[in-house]
């Protein structure tokens, strides 16, 4: 069941906040960023769905922002917009009323994942960039051999890649976005060579999966990371990604055109 919250933003009853997380954990690489802006191309109007506070809408031009969340809404720096109060499942605009459309960490989010992105698509003039991580590839990191829960829920809650280039029709490539080792914006895949941060209570709440598992998956997250780290079977086994400069995982960048 889904349903939409007090304060406008869709979340699943009774399994959590999917958008707790820590926001000094999650700022926008601005190696993402570039790639998020070579798929926008020469779009001159974007239009930014489940745009949060804003992050990486620096990667467009002039950019109109949704966001059905107003603590969401509330977050966003004086510099930018204030975003439109709509979901992508009902956006309030004319039939190819932009250059291009984006949503950056969000779909997983929507109560109609195949009907947001058949809006966007509708107005839209040409491409939509869907910024996302890929289920069939979320427990090919780490981090499942300490805590399957969370990337079985994160694999469970994101749609698959061809499930939404199916909703968005046209010409449409999937590109994996490399993750830099020092990587800025802090979802789990960014630590994948600083297998420390994520002891961090404040770093792993700012992965939104980490809030639908429960007290006793991070307790022994904690309990067996700390102990392989300190006896170095970490390290004899995914010490190499400690000095990998970038890590291709499960993000990856979906872009559609008519």
């Amino acid at each position: 069941m889904t349903t939409r919250t007090r304060d406008g933003s869709a979340a699943r009853v009774g399994q959590g906040d999917a958008d707790s997380g820590c926001p000094s954990h999650r700022g926008p690489d601005e190696r993402i960023a570039r790639l998020v802006a070579e798929a926008l191309g020469d779009a001159r109007t974007v239009l930014n769905v489940g745009a949060g506070a804003g992050s990486y809408e620096s990667a467009a031009r002039a950019v109109t922002a949704v966001e059905p969340s107003e603590s969401m809404r509330a977050r966003r720096p004086t510099r930018l917009a204030p975003a439109i109060d709509a979901v992508a499942e009902d956006l309030p605009f004319a039939d190819g009323a932009f250059d291009a459309a984006m949503t950056l960490f969000s779909v997983h989010q929507w109560s109609d994942v195949r009907a947001g992105l058949r809006e966007m698509r509708r107005v839209t003039r040409g491409p939509v960039v869907v910024l996302t991580f890929d289920p069939a590839l979320v427990r090919d990191f780490w981090l499942y051999r300490y805590a399957p829960e969370v990337l079985d829920i994160e694999a469970r809650r994101h749609p698959p890649v061809e499930e939404l280039a199916a909703a968005l029709g046209g010409t449409w490539t999937v590109q994996t976005v490399p993750i830099p080792l020092d990587c800025t914006d802090g979802f789990n895949e960014a630590y994948y060579g600083r297998p420390e941060m994520l002891l961090d209570p404040a770093a792993r709440q700012a992965c939104s999966a980490w809030s639908f598992a429960d007290d006793r998956v991070r307790e022994r997250f904690d309990r067996t990371l700390r102990h392989d780290l300190a006896a170095g079977i970490w390290d004899g086994e995914f010490g190499h990604l400690r000095v990998r400069p970038v890590y291709e995982g499960s993000l990856v960048i979906v872009r559609a055109t008519p």
